[in-house]
């Protein structure tokens, strides 16, 4: 199995139009670093490998909800935040470089910590913090893998090293495409890790190369007239072979709105290129399938053609798409990870908490930490489905919902004390809000003041109920009068 190099220098291009598109590469060739960088850098189909699964994958925002707490404000801290980082471009960057390489990290640094020693994730508020995606080149050396079964780091990394400098395991993130094979060298990524997404698919993106150049050749010759002219029999003269080259002349110079004269014998016609036409959309479908194939991604992301019905009508396509991308973001999910505690620890820092103390007096007893825990440890983030119903499909789920709530209560409140009368009515509300297509205004009830007249409702109740039972005890206890019998005399 050959691996091929590229030096870098002058005539970068050269080397790697020369390698993709002549005859070297094999089936089963494995790329080098420098070629998966051209690849990714220069080939039409390198980047939308690459990052188009990624990009999809974040084109819907994530649903952030944090129990316990006052939702609206933290949810919005934390987003604010995750913007003011730019997380998103770093997982996009670190997860495309991943798939170019086999392999790459994030690290997290501050001015003036050393990169070898944890941080407290609590003085990350108060650090100037930087993020730096590295490649399998800036990491070389570190992520090689240590390949005895026996060990408890069997095919995990340890410490990153970028330029001889050591970052914590705390401090980085490291992502593979696909899971590391025992003693088997990936050379793009100079260690025993993942692989490129280029790995399999290398020959038929070679092979794409040479459907572009018969597209610019078909194109070029579609533009080809013929001119069937007459031919002078007899000897042919300057002034006739003049005359022939003026009718070409005016043949070539003849434009929209132009009336060029012709005999009568004579014909103007193109190429006839109906046979390439159809062999040039065969060899290309094929190439992208090939190539869609070898990634182990759906061909429609790489041929761009649309998809018959939306994603809304749960076609096939669609839905095998909508599982792929689903695994993309299960397999991003250690960034997202990564950078949710950071971005907790930032956006809900302690002066954050100090304005959330003052707005909400049942938190001035409790301390920053234990409140952070019970935001963190209820902080949730799900993707919505790709495959978004027609809103009168979503109408009718919500209907069932709210159906299904109003049955919860029926059955709950009934059975319960006031207060968790008031909770189950909290989490009716709580959900009737989420129905935003039912009801565009949420529903906001003061449930302290809920709870104070559900309990002195109850005790009404109870009140009521004990004087009714004294009265029946009391009608119980007095004697009633009979009428004396009446006396029969003779």
């Amino acid at each position: 199995m050959a691996e091929y190099e590229i030096s870098n220098g002058t005539g970068t291009g050269q080397a790697f139009a020369q390698i993709m598109s002549g005859g070297d590469i094999q089936p089963g060739d494995s790329p080098s670093y420098e070629l998966c960088k051209l690849i990714y850098r220069y080939h039409p189909l390198g980047a939308k490998m690459a990052r188009a699964p990624i990009k999809m994958a974040q084109s819907q925002e994530r649903k952030i909800t944090i129990n316990g707490g006052p939702e609206d404000r933290l949810r919005k801290a934390f987003e604010d935040e995750w913007l003011n980082l730019e997380n998103d471009k770093n997982i996009l960057n670190v997860g495309s470089l991943s798939r170019v390489y086999g392999v790459a990290t994030v690290i997290v640094g501050a001015v003036n910590i050393p990169t070898d020693k944890p941080i407290d994730p609590f003085k990350w508020p108060k650090l100037e913090l930087y993020f730096n995606v590295l490649d399998p080149l800036n990491t070389s050396g570190s992520l090689v893998l240590n390949q005895d079964p026996n060990a408890p780091d069997f095919l995990k990394y340890k410490d990153v090293t970028a330029a001889g400098q050591v970052y914590h395991r705390s401090r980085a993130c490291v992502l593979m495409n696909e899971e590391p094979v025992f003693l088997d060298y990936t050379g793009s990524a100079f260690g025993y890790v993942g692989c490129s997404v280029y790995q399999r698919a290398l020959y038929p993106l070679k092979t794409f190369i040479e459907s572009m150049r018969t597209d610019d050749l078909v194109t070029r010759k579609a533009g080809v007239l013929i001119a069937k002219l007459k031919q002078i029999t007899g000897v042919i003269t300057n002034l006739m072979q003049r005359a022939a080259g003026r009718k070409r002349d005016l043949l070539k110079e003849a434009t929209t709105n132009n009336v060029i004269n012709i005999g009568p014998e004579d014909s103007v016609e193109t190429l006839d290129l109906k046979n390439a036409d159809t062999a040039m959309t065969v060899a290309r479908k094929n190439v992208l399938e090939n190539v869609a194939v070898a990634a182990d991604m759906p061909a429609k992301l790489l041929n761009s053609e649309t998809f018959a019905e939306g994603f809304g009508e749960g076609t096939e396509d669609a839905k095998n798409v909508a599982r792929y991308i689903d695994n993309i973001r299960k397999w991003l999910n250690p960034a997202y990870a990564y950078f949710d505690e950071i971005t907790m620890h930032r956006a809900w820092s302690p002066e954050f908490y100090a304005c959330v103390q003052a707005d909400f007096p049942e938190y001035q007893a409790i301390p920053y930490e234990q409140a952070f825990y019970k935001w963190k440890n209820s902080f949730s983030a799900t993707w919505p489905s790709l495959l978004i119903e027609p809103e009168s499909e979503q109408v009718k789920v919500e209907d069932v919902k709210l159906k299904a709530i109003v049955a919860v209560m029926e059955v709950m409140t009934p059975l319960v004390d006031p207060t968790n009368k008031a909770e189950v009515m909290r989490w009716a509300s709580d959900n009737l809000s989420e129905m935003k297509l039912m009801f565009s205004t949420p529903l906001m009830l003061e449930f302290d003041e809920l709870l104070a007249f559900l309990q002195k409702q109850q005790q009404a109740s109870e009140d009521a109920a004990s004087q009714l039972a004294q009265q029946d005890t009391q009608q119980a206890e007095t004697p009633t009068s009979r009428p004396k019998p009446f006396a029969v005399t003779a």
